[in-house]
């Protein structure tokens, strides 16, 4: 199909397809179109390959079982966004039997230093060293960075993903920023 596009309309017509005519044909072309980058999205959320090929079909037969009653409001990546991300972080809470994610709770901190971390100070830092970075610092905050700054999805987007205002979201970057920052200034000793 080349690179004839993921577009929101592109997408939409092949599902109105599938739907209308139940052939495998036209979701075998969706998971074509966005297995990859699924499963890519598990591996740099789960950092284990068997996981994340387990996770990526476990996110497929979701997708699949789902498609009737995937709204039309947001784009479809949005929607396979939302599944995937959602799907790792509670394969990895109930690994690590972490509570809270992605809750307000972790947001009472004390307000040190607020000043906003300009995003050229994260994308300065060498990309293995950002590696370190992003596994030191909570998994909330890791996958939010990622969303901005790996998937380009804009705020309205992630706040659709995550079920947060936009300004929770705004807030949520500016913190994992924050805590991105201190934690390489931590490790790396740059002043």
């Amino acid at each position: 199909m080349g690179t004839e596009g993921h577009s929101k309309e592109a997408d939409l017509v092949v599902i109105q397809e599938y739907l209308r005519t139940k052939d495998s044909r036209h979701f075998s072309t969706l998971y074509k179109r966005y297995a990859p980058k699924v499963y890519g999205k598990c591996i740099s959320l789960l950092k284990d390959e068997h996981l994340a090929r387990d996770a990526a079909q476990e996110i497929f037969l979701k997708i699949f079982l789902n498609l009737s009653r995937f709204a039309a409001q947001s784009k479809f990546s949005t929607w396979v966004y939302s599944i995937t991300y959602n799907y790792c972080i509670d394969l990895l809470r109930k690994k690590k039997k972490m509570t809270n994610l992605f809750d307000d709770e972790m947001e009472r901190l004390p307000d040190i230093e607020e000043d906003e971390v300009p995003d050229e100070e994260l994308l300065a830092m060498e990309v293995s060293r950002l590696r370190v970075v992003l596994d030191q610092i909570p998994l909330d905050d890791k996958a939010i960075l990622l969303m901005k700054y790996q998937d380009e999805l804009m705020i309205k987007e992630i706040a659709q993903i995550l079920g947060k205002t936009e300004s929770a979201v705004k807030m949520k970057i500016k913190r994992a920023k924050h805590k991105a920052q201190k934690v390489y200034k931590e490790l790396f000793n740059e002043h």
